[in-house]
């Protein structure tokens, strides 16, 4: 369950690198409990603002907090993070691997190596588990990589980019361990530039695109954003239909597309009704994230970053 006490918190944050200004004025509130996303374009500034709440990179200018602690570094036991840049030894063990992570945020070895198996049989790893890296695929190698990042049950979760080179099989296992890393009770932040993932899985979330914020909110805020969608089929076309529907409609294959008027859709069937054109068909459709994200960030912006 979603706390209201924020578990990360930064206001103000801005990261300069030379005249260049990479993230300017982030601010972002993660309530304890909670799945968070930090959306945009590629280059939008998502990894640099992430290494900022970390403590990875220092700000030029604004605060953070982290678990409560003013300097991030002081919570890094209780924090597992996902980088972009992926990396493990090639030549270790799976189980190694995971227990080795483990070892660099203070959990033992003997327990690290224990909870490895567990959390490779969980993913549907558990063939791998004396495999050495460099016989897994990419895919694998890279939950490996995220089962080292929650082995010693962190309370703040950072994944950067971590749908990135998955395939679907892969991508279904790690949204159920982000999912069973929530149900845990651990706090999740993650970043993508995949609209699905967050869809799914987001409690609220950040849109940063050139540095800046956008947006913040839940998935049902930024959706509201945009008006729905009508798909409506007549039963009989006749002669002064078009004249009926709102003033965006569109003729498309067997049917019209237009914006659902504010009054709501059930005036406009009445009339259609009345007027003998009938239904033969009718549906309404919520906007996706994706439709609201290109709205808030531009499609020039995204194309540009692509």
């Amino acid at each position: 369950m979603v706390s209201a006490a924020p578990a990360l918190t930064a206001t103000g944050l801005v990261k300069r690198f030379g005249d260049r200004v990479v993230v300017d004025g982030v601010e972002i509130s993660v309530p304890a409990g909670a799945i968070y996303g930090v959306l945009g374009p590629n280059g939008a500034g998502k990894t640099t603002t992430l290494r900022m709440l970390l403590g990875i990179i220092e700000p030029d200018a604004g605060s953070r907090t982290l678990l409560g602690h003013t300097s991030p570094r002081d919570a890094s036991d209780q924090v597992g993070y996902l980088p972009e840049e992926r990396g493990l030894y090639p030549g270790m063990k799976a189980r190694e691997a995971i227990a080795f992570l483990g070892a660099l945020r203070g959990l033992d070895w003997a327990t690290g190596r224990k909870r490895a198996v567990v959390l490779l049989e969980e993913a549907g790893l558990g063939h791998a588990v004396d495999q050495k890296i460099r016989k897994l695929s990419k895919g694998m190698a890279q939950l490996v990589q995220l089962l080292g990042s929650v082995v010693h049950e962190p309370e703040f979760l950072v994944l950067d980019e971590p749908f990135s080179g998955l395939d679907p099989v892969n991508q279904e296992r790690l949204e159920a361990l982000i999912l069973q890393q929530r149900d845990r009770g651990a706090t999740i932040l993650f970043s993508t530039h995949v609209m699905a993932h967050a869809e799914r899985l987001c409690d609220r979330l950040t849109i940063i695109a050139g540095g800046k914020c956008r947006f913040e909110g839940t998935v049902g805020d930024a959706r509201a954003m945009l008006p729905m969608r009508a798909h409506y089929v007549p039963d009989h076309d006749r002669p002064g239909l078009a004249a009926l529907l709102p003033a965006d409609a569109e003729h498309k294959d067997d049917g019209w597309w237009f914006t659902v008027p504010g009054a709501g859709i059930e005036p406009l069937i009445l009339r259609l009704i009345e007027a003998g054109h009938g239904i033969a068909g009718l549906s309404i459709e919520r906007p996706r994230l994706h439709d609201a994200f290109v709205k808030i960030v531009g499609r020039d912006a995204i194309e540009a970053a692509a």
